[in-house]
Formats: structure tokens, C-alpha cells, sequence
């Protein structure tokens, strides 16, 4: 079948991330796969968690859409008064996936959080949430380095994440909106750079799905989150 946008079965859309874009932020940039685009943003306090063993540190995030991400408006979490669930979900998988790749003993006992706003929702927000949010991530704990805070660089790794489907029954790699409005399958997955998976949500929104056909969207995953490590790698360099 031929894609929405052109791209091959296995293609990502065009990715950009742009470090250094909040001047205020101990680390930050702007993420864009295809339309959607994400500010991640890495805040620095000195103090870690209750729930956190003493002299540790700890990762969490933050997300939301903006009201006009999306082709209509939809309404600030603010004015519900509550958290919407899905955002509650994103932002739980987004601190999870950070989390697999940090060393909290060489952190210390700070928090660094990271916030994930959408400005522009075309799919897989969560997962440019996770890539952009690494290297927000990352910029913050080299500021930590530079500022003589940490001694070393606490990260372990990295992480990135992509989205993968069944679409009129072909496996396709990072879906767009209007693949993943209509897709039989959607699975996202996050994986570190040494292949190692940390999350895989798979849902069979359509139909159900095999063993062999999870395993083939993996590998796609995988060949998609590879390329997606190169970029980071390209802002971040050696750890």
C-alpha cells in the first residue's frame, strides 16, 4: 500500500531535534517527527522524594497538549481541575522510560524533571515525548557536570521510543495521525541503545494480533529507534 505521506514501510518521518531552545531550562530542545512537534524541558531541584533512599536522586515528568495541538481545541487540564487520564498515563510511561537509563546514586539527592508540552499533535506524541525528553534529559545532568555538582555523568545509556502498526494489514513504522486513526494494530515501543526493550504497549485496536506479528512490528521498532539513538548521540556525544 502506498503511505499517507510516501514514506517506505520501514521509513521514520523526517526527525529534527533542536537542543538549547528554553534559555532558562538546565536542558532543553524542541523535537519534531513529521508534525509533531514537542518542547521537552529538564528542571534541576535540590532535593530528591520522600519515597526516594537517602542520598539518591530521582527522574519524573510532566506532560500536555497544548490546547490547539490538535485539529480542534481541546480544554487545559488546569480548567477540569484534575489530570486528565491520558495525560496521567503519558506522563508515567515518559518518567519510567528516563528512569531505565539513570543512575540515581550518581545523581544525588536532586529531582530533575521533565516537562513534555505538545505544540503540534500528528501521533506518537508519547513517543517523541520519551527520544526529545532523553535529551533534554541529558543536557541537565552535563550542566550538573559542568557546574562541579555530580561527578560523573549519572546516565547509563539511552533511550529512545517509536511507535509501529498494522495498516490495511502491512506493518508500518511511526505512524502518522491518519494511519493511527484507522490502524488495526499500534504498538510503541521504548529500547535502549543496547537493544534492550523497556516498554512495549501493544493494542489490538482492530483485530487481534500474533506472537510473530508483535515480533515483526518490534523489529521495526528497533530499526527505527537505532536511527533515533544516532541523533540524540549527535547533540548529546559520549556519555
Amino acid at each position: 500500500m502506498a503511505r499517507f505521506d510516501g514514506r517506505q514501510a520501514d521509513q521514520l518521518r523526517p526527525v529534527e531535534i533542536i537542543p538549547g531552545i528554553n534559555k532558562f531550562a538546565e536542558g532543553s530542545c524542541l523535537i519534531r517527527c513529521g508534525n509533531t512537534h514537542v518542547l521537552c524541558t529538564a528542571s534541576v531541584e535540590d532535593r530528591a522524594p520522600k519515597h526516594v533512599p537517602e542520598g539518591e536522586g530521582w527522574v519524573t515528568a510532566e506532560y500536555s497538549m497544548l490546547p490547539r495541538a490538535n485539529r480542534e481545541r481541546s480544554r487545559r487540564d488546569v480548567s477540569k481541575l484534575k489530570l486528565a487520564p491520558r495525560s496521567a498515563e503519558i506522563q508515567r510511561l515518559i518518567g519510567r522510560a528516563l528512569r531505565a537509563v539513570v543512575d540515581m546514586q550518581a545523581l544525588g539527592p536532586r529531582t530533575i524533571t521533565i516537562d513534555c508540552d505538545v505544540l503540534q499533535g500528528d501521533g506518537g506524541t508519547r513517543t517523541a515525548s520519551v527520544t526529545g525528553g532523553f535529551v533534554a534529559l541529558a543536557l541537565a545532568c552535563r550542566w550538573l557536570m559542568e557546574q562541579g555538582l555530580i561527578e560523573k555523568m549519572p546516565l547509563k545509556g539511552y533511550v529512545a521510543a517509536v511507535s509501529a502498526g498494522i495498516v490495511d494489514e502491512q506493518l508500518l513504522l511511526d505512524l502518522c495521525y491518519e494511519e493511527d486513526s484507522h490502524a488495526q494494530v499500534d504498538l510503541n515501543c521504548v529500547m535502549t541503545d543496547r537493544g534492550e526493550l523497556v516498554e512495549l504497549q501493544g493494542t489490538g485496536e482492530g483485530r487481534p494480533f500474533t506472537v510473530a506479528e508483535q515480533q515483526g512490528l518490534v523489529q521495526l521498532c528497533a530499526k527505527g529507534i537505532r536511527e533515533l539513538h544516532r541523533l540524540q548521540h549527535d547533540i548529546v556525544g559520549e556519555l
